[in-house]
């Protein structure tokens, strides 16, 4: 127990430096291209890994669900995830991921597990403009040298499970209350979210709220446009209050992460009292206690419009002078 603590710090200490382990892990023959290729998943997101196990199929089931899976007393349901892909797995389905994201537990078949890497955030480069999979949202040099470096590609597992497990992620947004946040006229929120379909869900609930925003999609874009705001502020002589009334950001993101954008505000003298709240589907009391380490003034789980509601008014509610 005490070396598996040891090995928890040691990866929430990572956070610190804009690092992360990402474990590698094969699908089979890609599409198109005749041969298997590395795919990443933040070390994180991961509860365990097995075997594969006996599966338990109910009526109803479709593909790419395989079944059910007991894994100690929990029955999680176990996603095919070479056919998410339209990858074909050489040797068979023979490993399960289980993961938990956003208070959701479930399991990933994989052909075959290959490393786990400990990378710079900066290794990553969004994957939008040049990747044709809508499931892939960023891509990882493995290696420092750039010419010859291997590459993985990172998996946009929030998309997956919004098209593959059926949930009602919209539900009470019609409902929230609107004119309930304490934001100057003029100002707006800086947001940094990759996944597609957490941008579309935070723009729904954002709009409800009436709350403007700016959406960005890596740690770095957001941190760089509020540098730039920032500025603004200064040569008119104005708060940053005044065009900035909070900073909503995910946790994983290409380029840097949300630790160190939070860390990057929160070092400023002109910026320390901007309120921060992270929203991450990374979950656990390691990720938590982190959050507070670095100063963020709250944190949400993905995605509960009513939940991000109170965490942001909260975190407005409680901020300082800024």
């Amino acid at each position: 127990m005490d070396d598996f603590q040891k090995e928890i710090e040691e990866r929430t200490n990572l956070t610190s430096a804009n690092k992360f382990e990402l474990l590698l892990f094969r699908l089979g023959a890609a599409p198109d291209k005749g041969h298997s290729e590395l795919f990443g998943i933040n070390v994180f997101k991961l509860s365990e890994i097995v075997p594969m196990p006996s599966l338990t199929k109910a009526a109803g089931m479709r593909p790419p669900i395989l079944g059910m899976v007991n894994i100690r007393g929990k029955i999680i349901p176990v996603i095919d995830l070479p056919a998410v892909t339209g990858c074909t797995p050489q040797t068979g389905l023979n490993i399960l991921l289980i993961t938990e994201y956003a208070r959701s537990v479930q399991a990933f078949a994989v052909e075959s597990v290959d490393d786990i890497v400990r990378l710079e955030w900066s290794q990553v480069l969004t994957a939008e403009s040049g990747v044709g999979s809508s499931y892939i949202t960023s891509i990882a040099r493995l290696d420092s040298d750039q010419s010859t470096s291997r590459l993985a590609q990172i998996l946009d597992v929030e998309q997956i499970l919004y098209d593959i497990i059926p949930a009602d992620r919209t539900s009470g947004i019609e409902k929230v209350k609107t004119n309930q946040f304490d934001i100057k006229p003029g100002a707006v929120a800086i947001v940094a979210e990759d996944s597609r379909v957490a941008r579309t869900l935070l723009e729904q609930g954002l709009n409800a709220m009436e709350i403007p925003f700016s959406m960005h999609i890596t740690g770095l874009e957001a941190w760089n446009r509020i540098k730039v705001i920032a500025q603004e502020a200064k040569a008119e002589g104005k708060p940053i209050s005044e065009k900035i009334a909070f900073v909503l950001t995910d946790l994983e993101m290409p380029e840097m992460d949300g630790f160190t954008l939070t860390r990057n505000i929160k070092s400023d003298n002109f910026l320390k009292n901007l309120p921060v709240i992270i929203h991450s589907s990374l979950s656990g009391s390691a990720n938590e206690d982190h959050v507070r380490k670095v100063g963020a003034n709250g944190y949400v789980a993905k995605f509960e419009i009513n939940e991000l509601a109170a965490a942001i008014r909260s975190a407005l509610d409680t901020a300082g002078p800024y």
